[in-house]
């Protein structure tokens, strides 16, 4: 097992990743005397995110719950063996609850193109029966619960969340107000996703969600401006490396200017 130890990027937030081709993060963020795990990449990485997990917090603490940005297989994929593992919930934000329970209706109304083109497609040729056995299979099932209304986390001091939507209907990001960190999870990535020289060789930037899996493109525009507002000092994305650098306010606020 190819594992990624993981790396500090601000207090108490470190980044297990970038990993793969995608340059998919995970984050293990501290907040008062809980630690909880954002986002849980695919289904394989369970035991890397775990052995992660070990080797910043020893054997015997364990997060309190897994803060999903999203209901995408490559951040929520570890998500149910996780929760499972360390007896904690996972939290999403309630438009999310239908897609990481399996509802094939809401998987529809809220496809993005390569859903409309590939996904859905194959999911209705292989029939009702096969179809509803691989969704419960991925179904977050009795984990899964909603954020909090008002924007904060239970036991998770200093942080909230924002509601980040386009990219999925129920996005968030979350944020700390003291120092302005950003964990953005897809609405706002350092990998260059919607172009061949990210996919194929790694090339960072400044990106928008990928539009191939984004539901409404319109309002990823609205998400990057209210991300900008918050002139962050550290942008924690779903993909590529975070930026850390003293201008990360100035060069997130010219990107959201010219999206």
């Amino acid at each position: 097992m190819a594992v990624i130890a993981p790396t500090q990027v601000a207090p108490d937030v470190f980044c297990v990743g970038p990993r793969g081709r995608t340059q998919t993060n995970v984050y293990l963020v501290r907040g008062g005397a809980s630690w909880v795990l954002v986002d849980a990449g695919w289904a394989q990485d369970a035991e890397r995110i775990r052995w992660a997990v070990r080797s910043v917090l020893g054997a015997e603490t364990l997060p309190s719950a897994i803060l999903l940005t999203h209901v995408h297989p490559d951040h929520s994929g570890s998500a149910r063996a996780l929760a499972s593992a360390w007896g904690c919930p996972i939290l999403v934000h309630p438009a999310e609850i239908p897609i990481a329970t399996g509802d094939f209706a809401a998987m529809t109304r809220y496809a993005g193109p390569m859903d409309h083109w590939l996904i859905l497609p194959l999911m209705r040729a292989i029939g009702r029966s096969r179809r509803e056995a691989i969704l419960e299979q991925g179904s977050l099932g009795g984990s899964v619960r909603p954020l909090e209304p008002d924007g904060s986390i239970p036991g998770v001091d200093g942080w909230r969340w924002a509601h980040t939507p386009g990219h999925t209907p129920g996005h968030v990001a979350f944020v700390r107000a003291r120092d302005r960190v950003v964990i953005s999870g897809d609405a706002l990535v350092t990998l260059r996703v919607n172009a061949v020289s990210g996919i194929l060789w790694g090339s960072q930037g400044l990106s928008a969600p990928p539009w191939y899996t984004t539901w409404d493109r319109d309002a990823t525009l609205v998400s990057i401006r209210a991300i900008a507002d918050l002139e962050p000092s550290v942008l924690a994305g779903g993909h590529g490396r975070p930026l850390t650098g003293s201008d990360t306010a100035s060069v997130i606020s010219e990107f959201a200017a010219g999206a």
